[in-house]
């Protein structure tokens, strides 16, 4: 169960099962029960706030501009990262057999890989 492959919550279950973990937790009182889901209720409801938040401003024109002036990535760089991208898109279509977008992709890598090959060649 260590590889990297999905794993359901029924084999989680049935590995905690295996292991014959023995696990005993104290009786709460109603009290103590309302105030600890309220705690929960209150952290989750400010981690969703903060969340809505943070993907509003990282959606917006300025913070994509800004975030990546400060790299001063190089042709090469921002090639390589492409190319990351493009691979994962790539394996992500393969499995789902949608051949389409993979001939697009393929066009895309041919572009990202003369830029590299551009690169390689001022070295």
């Amino acid at each position: 169960m260590t590889d990297n492959k999905r794993v359901s919550n029924k084999q989680i279950l049935d590995e905690i099962k295996n292991q014959k973990v023995n696990i005993t937790i104290d009786p709460m009182t109603e009290t103590e029960l309302n105030a600890l889901s309220i705690k929960i209720v209150s952290r989750m409801v400010k981690l969703k706030s903060m969340e809505d938040w943070f993907d509003h401003v990282n959606r917006s024109d300025i913070a994509g501009s800004v975030a990546y002036q400060d790299l001063e990535l190089t042709e090469e760089e921002e090639a390589l990262g492409e190319a990351a991208k493009l691979m994962t898109l790539m394996n992500m279509f393969q499995e789902d057999e949608q051949y389409e977008k993979c001939a697009i992709i393929k066009g895309r890598m041919a572009q990202v890989n003369k830029i590299l090959r551009k690169g390689n060649k001022n070295e």
